[in-house]
């Protein structure tokens, strides 16, 4: 049987997707190719934030060995992170507060770096899917800060500069660091390279690996050595989301008890999220034939 929490997730990321796509529905029109594409950026994050948000109000249990020891009121974090995705994710739908609201979110996956990933993959260095952890979260604040920096653009050049900056080195290195991940283990589910396997019924399992992970290194070139890097950037995303459907939102639908549905939706919401985060800093980044001309 389902539990609460995964129907409340379950419905958020519906709600969300489709607010978000009606709020759109005339900017996606009137975008041509991959531009439709890159203006669900900010849908897609809001959409797996959503999702997130309803595991934190199940209670302290859920932060129970992951919030940091000195750190007082264990049980407030669960609650307050579930607010601030729920919030983040409501201002990135109703386009408000879009510089105060990336930048905010951004921030927040950089602690969660700084504070829990990034100890957990020192400590643990020999462990893949502890690096994995701390470049999936690490891109998710580079989404952010590339959101950020587009809205900040006029503002404050400078300081969207810097963001934009950061969220191309960020998704670059994930991207090179994924490639790897994928041509040493094909035999894992592609995306953000955890501990799923293929599914047996999934035809050609090790080439959906090989396949993802050309992609991912060719295109974390391509936005590291600023050549056509919006397409690149654009090419991540647009693998995401295929990803997203096929394996992971058919996996969802086959689950049929609440652990393996909970762990469908934190897979679907993981792969979407880090789809928008590559699709942001697309948005972020200028035209390659603008990019062209001034060089």
């Amino acid at each position: 049987m389902l539990t609460p929490t995964n129907i409340w997730m379950g419905l958020a990321g519906l709600v969300y997707l489709v607010a978000g796509v009606f709020i759109l529905r005339k900017e996606i029109g009137a975008a041509r190719g991959m531009d439709k594409l890159i203006a669900l950026g900010p849908v897609f994050i809001a959409v797996s934030l959503a999702t997130f948000a309803p595991e934190h109000f199940r209670g302290p249990e859920f932060v129970q060995g992951m919030v940091p020891s000195y750190m007082p009121g264990h049980a407030f974090w669960a609650y307050f992170v579930g607010c601030a995705l729920l919030a983040a994710a409501t201002s990135l739908i109703l386009r408000k507060c879009l510089r105060l609201s990336p930048t905010l979110l951004g921030l927040m996956f950089f602690l969660f770096v700084c504070m829990l990933y990034l100890p957990s993959a020192l400590t643990h260095a020999g462990n893949r899917f502890a690096w994995a952890i701390f470049f999936r979260d690490l891109s998710f604040c580079a989404g952010g800060w590339a959101l950020a920096g587009l809205y900040f653009r006029a503002s404050s050049p400078q300081l969207s500069k810097g963001m934009i900056l950061f969220a191309r080195f960020v998704i670059a290195t994930a991207a090179v660091v994924y490639s790897a991940h994928h041509f040493l283990h094909p035999e894992f589910a592609p995306g953000v390279p955890l501990e799923l396997k293929m599914p047996s019924w999934i035809p050609f399992p090790s080439a959906w690996g090989y396949l993802t992970g050309a992609i991912l290194l060719v295109a974390g070139i391509g936005i590291a050595l600023h050549k056509k890097s919006r397409l690149a950037a654009a090419s991540i995303g647009a693998l995401m989301t295929v990803l997203t459907l096929v394996p992971y939102v058919v996996i969802l639908m086959l689950a049929r008890e609440a652990p393996a549905v909970n762990e469908g939706l934190n897979y679907v919401a993981d792969t979407l999220l880090y789809a928008g985060s590559a699709l942001a800093l697309a948005a972020a980044l200028p035209h390659d034939s603008a990019l062209s001309n001034q060089s």
